[in-house]
């Protein structure tokens, strides 16, 4: 990427002057969470001199071509790994076409998803380019950006053409802010047409400028103004322009605000982004001209967001009926707020991220200063000053509720245009701390696991060395015929230290080796002891071991070809104490702490690692291809793959964009009966039959489906195992006659069913089994099938806030329902089936190498693990139900990534948490 970005040149600044920057919006398509290729094309982009409108993933063609038209795009850049290509850049053309828009042109990139027929025809449908793995390959990243700016350049805009302003007619007002944009400083005769009109236009609006310095959280503060705006004043038409800085040696710039804009979709409000275009300032030379063009055009309300600013910048002032400035606690000495000019000058003072550490002593002195600039009002009570305490980050926020509620009665006090600002609900405003998900006091917790086993590694050389010096000494005193050496690894007698009838220099060593005993430990010599007994476990004919009730038995060789018996341990021939100590404490056999072979002694014989792996259509399609995969196996080791429609939370439709993603790449799953029908044939509460889901945004729910699916097979087979199956039939068939007199039809199976398929699971397809059982039986019923049902749900938070972007909750939120999860699983007794799957898998698709992949994997295990001791859970309640999913590759660490997080992770359960054998695994 650094290498496309150097190839890329920057044009010249006579270049920049000469004409305006090519404007581009950005982004990964609908339900799509590969972002680093868009990421990495809109920075070349940006070098090159655009300005890229940014809107992050998982964006409808809607989203986009809205965007494209409010901010005048010359262009759309969109990135498509997860099929459904053919409808959805079908749908955004035909939907540029039908708004008027189709000089917008479409620039797409799909990896190798995008089939060149596929290309072909979408080209003739009226995309632009779709760029292949060949085109970059032959033309490299700067030659495919310099394509891209070649074809957009091109493209003729239409002429514009003046008419009267609507708040309502987005493409005029957008084509208009271009116009005057254009000629930001200078004349032209669209622009002085454009203000004659707006001159003389009545029309008044409120303006709301927003400033504060970079990274204060200006646009989610206004997402959340504007979320309020719209449920308070449905009726009112806004408009936002927000800026960011021009980059000064290319001339592009990122406009990045509507990243964080959820309330966008709302058709009162529209949103302009600007980049300033001069340096040293925080706001365009447009600007004026563009708040007076809103309020022209009938908006309500006008809402200025500049980029951030430095301590002197007060330019907002001038140009806003109302100021924001918004801070965070992290500006240094207190002394630094007299040199910040906003807090004299500003209506509204902002003290956001009010969750972190100092706020409080922030909040403090910002309002200790504001007394200070304001002494006419500095006996005030705290609770009526303009200095509000936010995280803007949170849902339904008291303080941003407070702030809200407070421009409201401004705006009103203002009387500036006839719209009302009256506030029927504010919400609830009385402040409170929001709970850390990590305690303070452990918030240390991976330096301490790091320093932790830094310290472990110490202890065991001290150890190694002091069985080495011990074996030596015994086997000095052996050869020297020692009449009182003991056994092996046993001590000296007290009266042997003291024996007149030896020399001095046998006592000595008889004194010495008694202290390399203890220096080793008693847990370190019983292990030694216990050595020669495992290694003939490991070596004899025959092992046998215990996994909870169940005996394990097996041969210890397997016979080649060539009739010999080749063992299946390696088991090291070490004499020396030091060695074998070394190899016990740091590596150890299959089964033994800290478990770096493996969890257990051996792998399973009775059946192949088989992953039946399927997710495709609809679940009667995956349900044949499961059916296929398990025919002639002992056990069904289902694989469920979903697609980014279900990834995403969200039901399937026909609109084309959703369209073409369901059932791509992975089976749609919208309810309950759509789960019974996926598993369907197979009994999920037996020992041999094991389901893995990788889910993650919606995991608690598809979650919910698949042990209620699980539960209804077993009061299927009860009822027919006791008799009363013709009984339920009646039933069922009143409730599906209830159904259909409200116009809904029973589900069913579609299609015939596959081989192998028994039929059941199906029965009770339309209703729950909870409906036909007495409470108590049913409930009986479901506490047996979940303590039987054995699987794995993926359900890593951390892991799609970092790497895979399937988040569709906040992150602390989403922890949440993990952790209400793993409780209901402790209150439920589940113990074989895991309640997350915390995974390096993705995070190396994200880009991490095999050591860095580890290190974010283990470092979310042990978030989770303290998360869950923060709610008061017990670790060796919920440890069980954790488990790992790794990538594998050519670097010669993935040879032994499972063996060094083994290590690490049991090490940390035991000597920091304290953990039992079982959470150590």
């Amino acid at each position: 990427m650094n290498a496309g970005l150097e190839g890329a040149a920057a044009p010249s600044s006579d270049e920049a002057v000469a004409r305006p920057p090519l404007r581009f919006v950005s982004a990964a398509s609908l339900f799509d969470g590969h972002d680093a290729a868009i990421n990495m094309i809109r920075r070349l982009l940006q070098a090159r001199g655009a300005e890229v409108v940014h809107l992050g993933h998982n964006r409808s063609v809607a989203d986009i071509v809205g965007a494209a038209i409010d901010e005048d795009a010359d262009a759309i850049a969109v990135s498509s790994y997860q099929g459904g290509h053919n409808e959805y850049f079908a749908y955004m053309v035909d939907m540029l076409r039908e708004r008027g828009c189709e000089h917008i042109r479409v620039v797409v990139g799909g990896g190798g998803t995008i089939a060149p027929h596929e290309i072909e025809a979408l080209e003739r449908r009226g995309v632009e380019k779709i760029y292949t793995p060949e085109d970059g390959r032959r033309m490299g990243l700067a030659g495919m950006i310099d394509d891209v700016l070649q074809r957009i350049a091109a493209v003729r805009k239409p002429a514009y053409e003046f008419r009267p302003l609507n708040a309502r007619d987005h493409v005029l007002i957008a084509r208009t802010i271009s116009v005057l944009e254009g000629a930001a400083g200078a004349g032209g005769a669209d622009a002085e047409q454009i203000r004659r009109a707006v001159a003389r236009s009545r029309h008044k609006a409120p303006v709301i400028g927003i400033t504060g310095t970079g990274g204060a959280g200006k646009s989610s503060l206004t997402d959340e103004l504007l979320m309020r705006l719209a449920r308070q004043f449905p009726q009112a038409q806004i408009a936002v322009v927000a800026m960011d800085p021009t980059r000064r040696r290319s001339g592009g710039a990122l406009l990045g605000d509507r990243i964080r804009m959820n309330s966008l979709s709302a058709d009162n409000i529209f949103m302009r982004s600007l980049a300033t275009r001069r340096a040293h300032l925080a706001t365009a030379a447009v600007l004026k001209d563009v708040i007076e063009l809103y309020k022209a055009a009938g908006f309500d309300l006008v809402i200025v967001e500049t980029a951030g600013i430095g301590q002197s910048d007060t330019e907002i002032v001038d140009l806003v009926d109302l100021s924001l400035y918004v801070m965070t606690s992290e500006y240094g000495a207190a002394s630094q707020l007299e040199k910040i000019d906003m807090l004299d000058y500003a209506d509204f003072i902002v003290l956001n991220k009010s969750e972190k550490r100092g706020s409080e002593d922030s909040l403090r002195d910002v309002r200790k200063q504001w007394r200070r600039n304001h002494p006419e009002r500095s006996s005030e009570p705290d609770a009526q000053l303009p200095v509000f305490p936010t995280i803007a980050s949170r849902f339904n926020d008291p303080g941003v509720n407070r702030l809200f509620a407070a421009i409201c009665v401004a705006l009103s006090a203002r009387q500036v245009g006839a719209a009302s600002w009256k506030l029927a609900d504010t919400g609830p405003t009385e402040l409170t701390a929001r709970t850390p998900l990590i305690p303070g006091a452990r918030t240390r917790y991976l330096a301490e696991i790091a320093h932790g086993g830094r310290a472990a590694r110490a202890r065991i050389e001290a150890q190694v060395e002091a069985a080495r010096r011990a074996f030596g000494v015994y086997e000095s005193l052996k050869v020297l015929n020692d009449a009182a050496l003991p056994g092996p690894l046993e001590r000296f007698a007290p009266e042997a230290l003291t024996d007149a009838a030896a020399d001095g220099t046998r006592r000595e060593l008889r004194a010495a080796y008694n202290r390399s005993l203890d220096q080793i430990g008693a847990e370190g010599v019983a292990e030694l002891k216990a050595w020669p007994a495992r290694v003939r476990s490991a070596t004899d004919t025959s092992y046998s071991y215990q996994v909870r009730e169940r005996m394990v038995k097996g041969e210890n060789h397997t016979e080649s070809l060539s009739r010999s018996a080749v063992p299946k341990l390696a088991v090291p021939g070490f004499r020396d104490w030091g060695e074998v100590l070394h190899f016990i404490l740091t590596e150890n056999l299959p089964g033994s702490y800290p478990y770096t072979g493996g969890v257990y002694p051996y792998r399973r014989e009775e059946e192949d690692p088989t992953r039946m792996f399927a997710g495709e259509g609809g679940p009667e399609r995956t349900n044949r291809r499961f059916h296929y995969l398990a025919a002639g196996h002992g056990a069904a080791r289902l694989s469920t793959a979903f697609d980014s429609t279900t990834l995403y939370g969200e039901d399937p439709d026909t609109r084309p964009d959703v369209y073409g993603r369901t059932g791509n790449s992975g089976v749609s799953i919208a309810t309950l009966d759509d789960m019974k029908k996926l598993y369907s044939g197979f009994d999920l509460c037996l020992p041999s039959t094991s389901v893995s889901m990788t889910i993650n945004g919606p995991a608690p729910m598809i979650l919910a489906m698949f042990m209620n699916t699980a539960t209804d097979q077993q009061v299927e087979r009860y009822l027919r195992a006791e008799g009363k199956w013709s009984a339920a039939e009646r039933q069922i068939a009143a409730l599906h006659a209830q159904d259909s007199a409200r116009g809904v039809a029973p589900p069913r199976y579609k299609g015939a069913l596959p081989r192998h398929h028994d039929g059941s699971g199906l029965a009770l397809l339309g209703v729950t089994g909870d409906q036909l059982l007495e409470r108590e039986l049913y409930e009986r019923i479901r506490a047996q099938a979940l303590q039987a049902v054995r699987g794995t749900v993926q359900a890593d938070i951390l892991k799609e806030d970092q790497a895979q972007n399937t988040c569709i909750f906040s992150t602390e939120f989403a922890l949440r329902m993990m952790g209400d999860v793993q409780q209901y699983f402790i209150d439920q007794r589940v113990r074989n089936f895991y309640s997350v799957s915390i995974s390096g898998y993705h995070i190396a698709e994200a880009g991490a190498n095999p050591i860095s992949q580890l290190a974010f994997t283990l470092a979310n295990g042990f978030t989770i693990a303290e998360y869950y001791l923060a709610r008061g859970m017990s670790i060796d309640d919920f440890a069980p139900n954790l488990s790992f999913f790794f990538s594998n590759g050519m670097d010669p660490e993935y040879a032994v990534i499972g063996r060094v997080a083994r290590r690490i992770w049991a090490r940390a359960m035991r000597e920091r948490y304290q953990a039992g054998p079982r959470s150590q695994m």
